[in-house]
């Protein structure tokens, strides 16, 4: 089932994640639901707060990048088929000089801007089975699950801008927390209320 998507402006992308027992409550089904929600949306991430769930979990799905003619054949084999659940989720390290590249957010629709992250993280993480996985992240990759990491955290893209960006782009952040938007994919504003 298609989610709508949490809108900038909802406080529960301000939250921290709480983290989750492997018996929370249809947790298969909530996965299909965010993976069915991603795709929907051409996404290549997706976290719980985005569809208004303050817990510690996101998705992943790098393969929609594997297009890109940028890349060598290894990075695009890497990309094209990586895809993983990470539940309640620690960035351990994160190291690397940092490289800017231009992000956008399923729940800030059409505002892109470069943001500067680390190129290599080490993360532990449960998988969709409850299995303890540490691994070691690097590039486009990395920036994806760094991107969805913040969500857990309760970190936008746009908080990490300077504060003349944030400034540029303060107009149309308002119209998205308004609804004055349009997007091809279900979200839900601020100012809408749940439905039940």
């Amino acid at each position: 089932m298609v989610l709508p998507i949490v809108a900038y402006g909802d406080p529960v992308l301000k939250k921290k994640g709480k983290d989750i027992t492997k018996d929370y409550p249809n947790l298969q089904g909530l996965l299909d639901n965010m993976y069915e929600t991603m795709y929907n949306a051409y996404g290549v991430g997706l976290a719980a707060p985005q569809i208004g769930l303050d817990i510690r979990l996101f998705l992943v799905d790098t393969s929609a990048f594997a297009e890109d003619t940028g890349l060598d054949e290894d990075e695009q084999a890497y990309l094209k088929d990586f895809k993983r659940t990470f539940i309640n989720a620690q960035i351990i390290e994160e190291t690397g000089d940092e490289w800017a590249f231009n992000e956008g957010c399923l729940s800030i629709p059409d505002v892109r801007e470069d943001v500067f992250r680390k190129p290599k993280i080490t993360i532990e993480y449960y998988d969709e089975n409850f299995e303890k996985h540490t691994e070691t992240f690097e590039g486009l990759v990395a920036r994806v699950i760094q991107h969805e990491y913040d969500h857990i955290e309760g970190i936008l893209f746009t908080d990490k801008l300077s504060s003349l960006k944030k400034r540029l782009i303060k107009g149309k952040l308002s119209n998205i927390s308004k609804g004055k938007i349009s997007v091809d994919y279900k979200m839900r504003f601020p100012n809408q209320k749940k439905k039940r």
